[in-house]
């Protein structure tokens, strides 16, 4: 009887939650869990978590733990400053990470007691450190530094800023500008005498250093061919950790070689090998193993085609473990040498940032459709929820219902999708839809977490995401289909998603919408120019005008690939630009958006497109977040996008939309 009477209570005290749905302020309260690590002893998980800051207008950044068992949670940065790449030393004496808290100006390693204590800055560099891995005897450090500036032009500074000199075929880069001949470089810090080394040197940038099981030497990524920016190669390469070694080459492929992993017992070399020159951005790599004295490479998932994560050793060196991307899920997934496959995790979610703990012990991040990333710990191929930073986040929030769904295109194509249909509206009743295109291409909506398009449903909107062919997790072919014919069957592939809605009931086929950032902004400028339906669209970070992104954008070696030059090949590339040159044919009021500082896709990607609507009399904004990259830093811009969004087509597709209004500026 007591078991009786205590059932209703319990449901009455979750049922007294107030919820509601999630708003674009909601982005405040959420936070961001990155970057794993695995204590020695196997007892703690260091990881950073990313807040925002609603008063200082930016996200801050702290180095966290958590006990293997979940029970106990410690925060250990509390500076004004970012941390970050937590790091335990192998002998599991302390716990290191990256910052230039305080008043360094610099960003350098700091080294922290585990048992508690304040940290201490263990490099005091006059170089920014953007990388570091401990050599497995504690001893010392290889550290990534990009060539510096002298100290007479730091100390101009303050004055006029000298003219950017540029003789690079790869000229510019989303983040970090226009790109000078300052190179990344492999140096050796000693941690007892403080003595610093330079590893590598030359016109060459190098990347991913990995000590030897035995603290000897070194490995690295590097393109060392004559001119670097014209091409995708990178390849491994191996020399003992003294100035002055000679470098020894692992690997001659062609095109790409990256992510390598040292086997523990010394032996092998486990990497991620591109499969394709002519496809870089749509080749899904595979997993290579090498000796690590030199020989002909092995591929382990040769018979997977799928796309896999960098890889990591199980502890006996007798298997590789990745993710591995498949049809809108990821799962931890593991290789023995012979290429025999065994999947670790299941279920509808995703799981990603591997790490391998103690002993037979992993830890990953993980979401699922109505869960934001949290860390899981994986045991006897079992996967355990370790933290729980997101609970207060969803508590007062009232979700919509996420359900994965194939469509079939005009061209006989399957294409797998998601729609994410609003809390307590009828299923049998036709909504509002909006498309929400994901960018890349090579991306793909899984079920994880997906935050606008939840803002959206939120709205009372139905919302679909879309794989149309270009994505990751369906195989090589379908994701280089779109290759030089781009805004061809991707459209062919939304329209298909959007049809099958509308057939099935789910749509109001009168009151359509479309949007989504980067590709995704570049499709719905497709999708409008091709489709008349469409009653609203948000084109965020996109172009049209495919030829006027050469050379504006960081994409040359891409588009010289796919396309040709433009001067010997203008009809491929008019034929990518037809949303611009039939412009008149869209209809849709549609709002643009751009990072003021965006060398991914440049503003005049958007520019042109709202001048053109605006020359037409087509109902049209142009927003521009300054001093913004490609993707939106600032948490006010954030909030103020999905805003937007619901502004845009709360006017447009339905007239009864709740929604959070701008301010008005007098």
């Amino acid at each position: 009887m007591k078991k009786l009477f205590l059932l209703p209570l319990l449901f009455v005290a979750f049922s007294s939650v107030a919820q509601r749905g999630i708003t674009p302020s909601d982005i405040y309260r959420m936070r961001s869990i990155s970057d794993p690590q695995v204590s020695p002893d196997g007892k703690w998980v260091s990881y950073v978590l990313s807040a925002p800051d609603s008063v200082k207008d930016k996200s801050d950044t702290d180095i966290w733990m958590i006990s293997w068992d979940g029970k106990e949670s410690v925060k250990l940065t509390a500076s004004k400053e970012r941390e970050s790449k937590p790091r335990w030393t192998p002998d599991g004496k302390y716990l290191t990470f990256l910052s230039s808290r305080y008043e360094t100006k610099k960003s350098q390693i700091w080294r922290m007691d585990r048992r508690g204590g304040e940290a201490e800055k263990l490099t005091d560099l006059k170089y920014s450190i953007s990388d570091y891995v401990w050599s497995p005897d504690s001893k010392k450090i290889a550290l990534i530094i990009k060539d510096q500036e002298s100290k007479e032009e730091e100390e101009k500074k303050d004055k006029t800023a000298k003219p950017i000199m540029i003789d690079r075929y790869h000229f510019k880069a989303d983040g970090d500008g226009y790109l000078e001949r300052k190179r990344n470089h492999v140096y050796v810090f000693d941690v007892e005498t403080k003595k610093l080394d330079t590893l590598t040197t030359g016109d060459y940038d190098a990347s991913n250093p990995v000590w030897s099981p035995d603290s000897k030497k070194i490995l690295f990524v590097s393109n060392r061919t004559p001119d670097p920016d014209r091409n995708g190669n990178s390849d491994l390469w191996v020399m003992e950790a003294k100035k002055g070694s000679p470098l020894k080459q692992l690997t001659t492929w062609a095109d790409t070689d990256n992510n390598p992993a040292w086997s523990p017992d010394g032996k092998w070399i486990a990497y991620l090998k591109s499969q394709t020159v002519e496809y870089d951005i749509y080749d899904q790599p595979q997993i290579a193993i090498v000796p690590a004295e030199g020989g002909t490479p092995k591929i382990l998932n040769a018979t997977l085609d799928r796309d896999v994560s960098a890889p990591h050793w199980a502890a006996d060196s007798k298997s590789v473990w990745v993710t591995v991307e498949d049809d809108r899920r990821s799962h931890v997934t593991s290789f023995d040498l012979d290429g025999n496959k065994k999947v670790i995790t299941s279920g509808d979610r995703v799981f990603h940032s591997l790490q391998r703990g103690a002993a037979d012990t992993w830890v990953s991040i993980s979401s699922d459709p109505m869960t934001a990333n949290e860390i899981f710990v994986i045991e006897n191929a079992t996967a355990r929820r370790l933290t729980h930073i997101h609970d207060e986040f969803l508590k007062p929030l009232k979700l919509a219902t996420v359900e994965a769904f194939n469509s079939k295109s005009k061209d006989g194509t399957t294409v797998g999708n998601f729609l994410f249909w609003p809390t307590g509206q009828p299923k049998d009743q036709k909504l509002p839809l909006i498309m929400w295109i994901h960018g890349g291409p090579t991306s793909q909506d899984d079920f994880g977490f997906d935050l606008i398009p939840q803002i959206l449903a939120a709205q009372g909107y139905a919302v679909a995401t879309v794989n149309y062919r270009g994505s990751n997790g369906r195989g090589l072919a379908f994701s280089k289909a779109i290759s030089a014919d781009w805004g061809n069957k991707e459209v062919v592939d939304i329209l298909g998603a959007t049809d099958h809605l509308i057939k099935i009931g789910k749509a109001d086929p009168n009151k359509l919408g479309i949007g989504g950032w980067s590709y995704g902004g570049i499709l719905t400028d497709y999708v409008t120019v091709t489709d008349p339906r469409f009653k609203a669209a948000a084109s965020g970070a996109g172009s049209a005008m495919q030829l006027a992104m050469y050379g504006t954008d960081q994409y040359t070696v891409q588009y010289e690939t796919e396309l040709g030059v433009p001067w010997k090949n203008m009809e491929k590339w008019m034929k990518v630009s037809y949303p611009f040159l039939n412009v008149e044919k869209i209809k849709a009021p549609t709002l643009y958006m751009v990072g003021e500082e965006d060398f991914n896709v440049p503003a005049a990607g958007s520019e042109q497109m709202y001048q053109a609507l605006k020359s037409l009399g087509v109902p049209t904004q142009f927003i521009v977040y300054p001093e913004q990259n490609h993707g939106l830093a600032v948490p006010s811009y954030q909030k103020d996008r999905y805003t937007r969004y619901i502004d845009w087509f709360g006017k447009y597709l339905k007239a009864d939309t709740m929604n959070e209004k701008l301010p008005v500026k007098k």
